[in-house]
C-alpha cells in the first residue's frame, strides 16, 4: 500500500510539474501565433508586453494572457488609442495547442478582458477609428474570405468585460456617450444559428447630444436574456429587467443589423405605478435611501421606440411620463411635497432626428401652502433648440432642505416669486439676436440670505426685483448686505438667458450705491487667512497658497457700473464720497475718472486692474489735490515708500502718480514690483523732524539751520521708481538765504543714498568768519556764500550723514586771512581784487598776479601760525555755539 501511495504521489507531482513546465515549452508558439492573427487581421499597431499560458488557472483546459494591451490607430487618428487593456485572457483546450495554426485554426471558448479602455471616435468628416479590420483580398470578379488561413476561430461559450470603460465620441451628431465602471458578463452559444445569450450588465453612462445632457452619470443595470439569430442577425430581448438608477423597467422587443442600418422594436414601461419610482429616477446621491419615504398617487414611465436607425433617420419615439395628485415626504425631514403633477411626452412620428419634441405640459407641485407651476415645449432638439416655458409660482427657499434631502453647504433662507413667459430658439441666444427672444414677467426675492465656505459674511438680499421685457431684464430694486457693508442698485440686464443657458457673459448697466462699502467684506476666507495668519489656524496657513488666496474678478461679467458710495474703507483706509465708472470684461476692470474725498484733499483714479493671469497686474493714474501730506504719507504704503521722509511734513500737496505692477491678495501693490514716475507740487508746508531721522541728524550736523523754518511753499518735486528704487530729479528749496539743491534716490527696503548742496552765506560760519570780513571792508566779500555738502545714506531707521563744513570753513578762512594780510601789507588794491576775485569763484588756491606774471602762494609757508590760529579759532567758536545749542535743548528736554 505504502508503495502505491508513492507512486501515486510520484505520478501527481509529475503531472503538476508538467503543467507547470510545458507552456514555457509552448509560450514562444503562442506570441507567434498571437502577432500572426494581429498582422492578418488588424489595420493598426498592436503593442503588449508579454504573452503567457497556464494549464493550472483553467484547467483541463489551456489559459492564454495577453498582457498590457495597447490598440493606436494609424491615419487618419494616427498614434491615438484605440483600446488599452490590463490583460486579454483565452481558454482553449490542450489540444489546440499542438495545431499546426497556417493549417488549421485554433479555436477559442472563453474570453475575459480585465481593465480596459475603448474609445470609439467619429471625426467632423465621417471617418471612424474603428474600422481597423483588414478588408479581405480580391479573388477574380468576387471577394471572398479566407478564413482557413486564420490562426485563430472564435467558438465563445462565455465572456466577461471587468472594470472597464468606453468613450463613444461622434462629432457628426456632436453625441458623447461615457460608459465607466463596466462590468458585464455573457454566456452562451455562438457556434449555432439560433442560441440564447444570458447576460448581465453593470455601469455608470453619461450620454449628450448636441450639449443636450440626457444621462449625467446614471447607474444603469440590466439582466437580460437575448435570443440570437445569427443568420438573419436578429437579437430578441425575451426576458428582461432594467434599472435606471433605482427606477425598474421591463422591456421586449428585437434589434435586427440591416444593410443600411437596424431595425429597432422596442417597448417598455416601469412594472409598478407607485410614485417611488420618481424618486428612484433621480441618482441616488440626490435622492438617498428612498425605501422608508412615504409617497401617494402614481407614476407611470411607458415608451415604445420603433423604426431604422440609418444615417438619415432615427425611430419613430413615443415616451410617456405621468403622475397625477402624488406626494412624497422623508420621515427625517419636517415638510411634505404634496399636489405634484407630472405630464411629459417625448415624441417624433417622422424619423427625422430635428422632428423630435418635448411637452412639459404640467410639472406642479406644493410645500405647506406654496404652490409652484411650470410648463414648456421643447422642439427641434438637435439643431436650433426651440423654447417656450411657463413658470408661475412662489417658493419659500428655506422649505427645500426641509422637505428633500439636498446638501446646501449653508442652509437657503427666503422667498421666490416668479411669474414668466419665455420663448427664444438657441441660435438667437448665442448670436445675441435679442429680436428673436421673447421673455415678460416678473421675479423678485426677498429676505435671501446666502452664505458659503468661501465668504467671510452671509450675503443678505432684502429684495431683488426683476422685470422680463422682450430684449432685456430690468433690475428696478436690488437691495443687501454684507458684513459691515450695505449697497443697492438698478440697471439693465442685456442677455440673462445666454447667461444663464449658454455659458454667454452677463452683460448689463448698472448703478451702484452705498452708504458704507468695506472691501475686505467680499474678500474669501483664504484671502482674509493669508492676509491676517495670525486668525487663521494652522493647517490652513500651512496649505494655502498665493496662488489659492488670489481675488479673482468674475470672467462672466462684461457690465459697466457707475459708482457711488458715501463712504469706502480700503485696508486702513477711509474714502468719502466715492464717485466713477467701473468697466467690466475679460477679468478686467478699467477705472473711468473714480473720484473720492480723502487726507483733506480729492484723489482721482484712472487705470486698470486685470486678474487674467495668476498675480493680478494694474496700470493706474492717481491724481491728488490738496492732500494732507502728512496723513496721506503716514498712512499710505505707496506715498510712504515713495517719499519716506514726507511723512514730518505738514501742508497740502498737488500730485500726479502714474505707476504699474502686480498686485498681492489684499490688492494692495505689491512695492517690489511697481514702476512709474511721479511729480509733486508742495503748498503751505511745514517740516517736524523727529528725533533720530535723518533731519534731525542733519540738522546736527549743521549748526545752521532749522528744518521747522524751512520754506517750502511752492516747491515741485520729479521722481521715477522701478526695481524697488526711487530716484529723486534734483529740486531746489530755500532756509532764509540759504538755497539748498537735492537730489538721490532711496530704496523701498529703506535705504538712503541723497545729497544736499546747501549754498551758505559767510555770516551763518561764525562770528571769527564774521570778523574777518568786517575787517576786508568789502561789499562782495559783505554778500559771499560757500557750498557745504551733505550725504545722507544708511536708512531711514539708521541714517548715516557726513558733511564737508569742516574743511570748507578752513579753506575760507584761510583765503579771508590771506586777503586781510595784503591788504595790512599793503600790496596795493589789485591784489586785494585778485583774491577777492579768486574767493568769490571759488578758488580752492590763493593767486598773486601783476602785469607781468601769476604767483602762487603756499598759504601754509607764509605765516602759517597766524592761519591756523584763525582757523582754530572759527572752528572753536562754531562747535562751542552747537554744543551751547545741544545743551539748550537736553535742559529743556530735563
Amino acid at each position: 500500500m505504502k508503495k502505491v501511495l508513492k507512486v501515486l504521489g510520484i505520478s501527481i507531482l509529475a503531472i503538476l510539474l508538467l503543467l507547470i513546465i510545458i507552456p514555457f515549452a509552448f509560450q514562444g508558439q503562442i506570441k507567434d501565433m498571437v502577432k500572426k492573427f494581429v498582422n492578418q487581421n488588424l489595420n493598426a499597431k498592436v503593442e503588449f508586453s508579454d504573452v503567457s499560458l497556464s494549464f493550472l488557472r483553467s484547467f483541463p483546459q489551456a489559459h492564454v494572457t495577453v498582457e498590457d494591451l495597447l490598440i493606436t490607430n494609424f491615419a487618419p487618428f494616427e498614434g491615438e488609442t484605440f483600446m488599452s487593456a490590463k490583460d486579454i485572457a483565452f481558454t482553449m483546450s490542450i489540444k489546440e495547442l499542438f495545431k499546426n495554426a497556417d493549417e488549421d485554426p485554433i479555436v477559442v471558448n472563453s474570453i475575459a478582458i480585465d481593465e480596459a479602455l475603448l474609445t470609439l471616435k467619429t471625426d467632423a468628416f465621417g471617418n471612424v477609428n474603428y474600422d481597423i479590420t483588414k478588408q479581405p483580398e480580391a479573388s477574380g470578379a468576387t471577394q471572398t474570405v479566407d478564413t482557413a488561413n486564420s490562426s485563430f476561430k472564435f467558438d465563445i461559450e462565455k465572456y466577461t468585460i471587468d472594470n472597464s470603460a468606453v468613450t463613444y465620441l461622434d462629432a457628426v451628431s456632436n453625441t458623447q456617450l461615457y460608459i465607466t465602471e463596466l462590468n458585464h458578463q455573457g454566456n452562451g452559444i455562438f457556434s449555432v444559428e439560433k442560441s440564447e445569450l444570458d447576460t448581465k450588465t453593470n455601469a455608470n453612462v453619461s450620454m449628450t447630444i448636441d450639449s443636450t445632457q440626457y444621462l449625467n452619470n446614471n447607474k444603469i443595470k440590466l439582466d437580460a436574456l437575448i435570443g440570437l439569430d445569427l443568420e438573419q442577425q436578429k437579437y430578441t430581448f425575451m426576458d428582461n429587467k432594467g434599472y435606471i438608477n433605482q427606477l425598474p423597467l421591463t422591456f421586449n422587443g428585437y434589434v435586427q443589423m440591416l444593410d443600411e442600418g437596424q431595425m429597432i422594436d422596442i417597448s417598455f414601461e416601469n412594472p409598478g405605478s407607485s410614485f417611488k419610482d420618481f424618486l428612484a429616477v433621480i441618482p441616488e446621491e440626490y435622492s438617498k435611501n428612498i425605501e422608508n419615504v412615504e409617497t401617494s398617487g402614481d407614476f407611470k414611465v411607458s415608451g415604445l421606440i420603433k423604426g431604422k436607425i440609418t444615417e438619415t433617420t432615427i425611430p419613430n419615439l413615443d415616451i410617456s411620463i405621468k403622475s397625477s395628485n402624488a406626494s412624497f415626504k422623508y420621515p427625517d425631514l419636517p415638510k411634505r411635497v404634496s399636489n405634484i403633477s407630472i405630464d411629459t411626452e417625448i415624441k417624433n412620428t417622422t424619423g427625422n432626428v430635428d422632428d423630435t419634441y418635448v411637452n412639459i405640459n404640467a410639472l406642479d407641485f406644493m410645500i405647506d401652502q406654496d404652490r409652484f407651476k411650470s410648463s414648456a415645449t421643447i422642439k427641434n432638439l438637435t439643431a436650433n433648440m426651440l423654447v417656450n416655458a411657463n413658470i408661475d409660482g412662489v417658493l419659500n427657499l428655506a422649505n427645500l432642505s426641509k422637505a428633500y434631502p439636498i446638501d446646501f453647504d449653508k442652509e437657503l433662507s427666503g422667498i421666490l416669486k416668479a411669474k414668466l413667459n419665455m420663448a427664444f430658439d438657441m441660435d438667437a441666444i448665442e448670436k445675441n439676436a435679442y429680436e428673436r427672444i421673447k421673455a415678460n414677467g416678473t421675479m423678485s426675492v426677498s429676505d435671501f440670505v446666502f452664505s458659503s465656505e468661501d465668504l467671510l459674511h452671509p450675503i443678505q438680499i432684502n429684495t431683488a426685483d426683476l422685470n422680463f421685457n422682450p430684449s432685456t431684464v430690468t433690475l428696478n430694486n436690488f437691495m443687501a448686505k454684507t458684513g459691515s457693508s450695505d449697497f443697492s442698485a438698478t440697471g439693465t440686464i442685456n442677455n440673462l438667458l445666454g447667461f444663464l443657458l449658454s455659458n454667454k457673459q452677463l452683460q448689463g448697466t448698472f448703478n451702484l450705491s452705498s452708504n458704507t462699502f468695506v472691501l475686505n467684506d467680499f474678500m474669501t476666507q483664504d484671502v482674509a487667512a493669508a492676509e491676517n495668519p495670525s486668525e487663521a489656524s494652522a493647517p490652513a496657513s500651512k496649505t494655502s497658497s498665493a496662488k489659492d488666496a488670489s481675488i479673482k474678478i468674475p470672467d462672466f461679467l462684461d457690465c459697466t457700473i457707475n459708482a457711488n458710495a458715501k463712504t469706502v474703507i480700503y485696508d486702513n483706509l477711509t474714502l468719502k464720497d466715492v464717485e466713477g465708472k467701473l468697466t467690466i470684461k475679460d477679468q478686467e476692470v478699467t477705472l473711468q475718472n473714480l473720484t473720492s474725498s480723502i487726507f483733506k484733499g480729492i484723489l482721482a483714479v484712472t487705470g486698470r486692474v486685470s486678474t487674467k493671469t495668476d498675480t493680478p497686474t494694474f496700470n493706474l493714474d492717481i491724481g491728488a489735490d490738496g492732500l494732507d501730506i502728512s496723513q496721506s504719507f503716514q498712512d499710505m504704503d505707496l506715498l510712504r515708500n515713495l517719499a519716506p521722509i514726507a511723512k514730518f511734513v505738514e501742508g497740502k500737496l498737488n500730485s500726479v502718480i502714474s505707476l504699474q505692477g502686480t498686485l498681492n491678495n489684499s490688492f494692495s501693490p505689491n512695492m517690489n514690483s511697481i514702476s512709474g514716475s511721479a511729480s509733486a507740487d508742495l503748498l503751505t508746508t511745514q517740516v517736524q523732524p523727529q528725533a533720530g531721522s535723518a533731519l534731525s541728524k542733519l540738522e546736527g550736523a549743521l549748526n545752521f539751520i532749522d528744518f521747522s523754518q524751512l520754506d517750502n511753499k511752492d516747491i515741485k518735486v520729479d521722481l521715477n521708481f522701478a526695481d524697488g528704487k526711487v530716484n529723486v530729479k534734483p529740486f531746489n528749496l530755500n532756509y532764509k538765504d540759504i538755497g539748498i539743491a537735492v537730489s538721490g534716490s532711496h530704496g523701498f527696503d529703506k535705504s538712503l543714498n541723497y545729497n544736499a548742496v546747501f549754498n551758505v552765506p559767510a555770516k551763518y560760519l561764525g562770528s571769527e568768519v564774521n570778523r574777518l570780513i568786517g575787517k576786508i571792508n568789502e561789499n562782495n566779500v559783505n554778500n559771499l556764500t560757500i557750498p557745504v555738502t551733505a550725504n545722507i545714506n544708511g536708512s531711514m531707521t539708521s541714517p548715516q550723514i557726513t558733511t564737508d563744513l569742516t574743511s570748507g570753513i578752513t579753506n575760507l578762512t584761510q583765503q579771508l586771512i590771506e586777503i586781510e594780510k595784503q591788504k595790512l601789507i599793503g600790496q596795493g588794491k589789485d591784489k586785494v581784487k585778485d583774491l577777492l576775485g579768486g574767493l568769490l569763484n571759488g578758488n580752492q588756491t590763493n593767486t598773486t598776479t601783476d602785469s607781468t606774471k601769476t604767483v602762487t602762494t603756499d598759504s601754509t609757508k607764509v605765516k602759517t601760525d597766524p592761519v591756523r590760529e584763525g582757523v582754530k579759532d572759527i572752528l572753536g567758536g562754531l562747535l562751542n555755539k552747537r554744543k551751547k545749542k545741544a545743551d539748550s535743548t537736553k535742559s529743556k528736554q530735563n
